[in-house]
């Protein structure tokens, strides 16, 4: 028997259907929205939203490196971390070449809190001790609002 109509040749341009008749399968929502960021693209942001509302009032803020890793390291022996608490961040001091850097562990941070606002309220925290201690003044001078609820 000889097969009256011809396969179609596929064409240059996208393919429309799948194998099974149903349309292509795309992302589950469009990058814009907040649904695709990831937890660390969160965190990230809300690092940023601190840094960019301490800059308003400390614009020497801007020489400043602000860098969101996972979790602290694990450097020395063993016994130095026996009795303390996991850091929620640290600095590290400027030095030829390189500048002041202001770390945020976000593993740690996100463990402590329960909801966006209250992890928020803990970043700010955290970025608002780590500039305090790299300027050489109090947490309170820094920021005004600093520990209100």
């Amino acid at each position: 028997m000889d097969n009256p109509v011809p396969p179609r040749a596929a064409g240059p341009g996208p393919r429309r259907r799948d194998r099974h008749g149903r349309g292509m399968r795309g992302p589950v929502a469009p990058p814009q929205v907040p649904l695709s960021a990831s937890r660390a693209e969160v965190f990230a942001d809300l690092v940023q939203d601190s840094v960019e509302r301490l800059e308003r009032r400390w614009p020497q803020l801007a020489d400043f490196d602000f860098l969101v890793l996972e979790v602290p390291r694990l450097d020395g022996p063993p016994e130095a971390w026996a009795d303390e608490t996991v850091p929620l961040g640290g600095t590290i001091a400027a030095r030829e070449g390189h500048p002041a850097r202001v770390v945020v562990y976000r593993r740690p941070v996100e463990i402590r809190t329960k909801g966006r606002d209250e992890r928020a309220a803990l970043v700010h925290e955290v970025v608002v001790e780590q500039v305090a201690e790299l300027l050489g003044l109090t947490p309170e001078t820094v920021d005004p609002r600093y520990g209100e609820d």
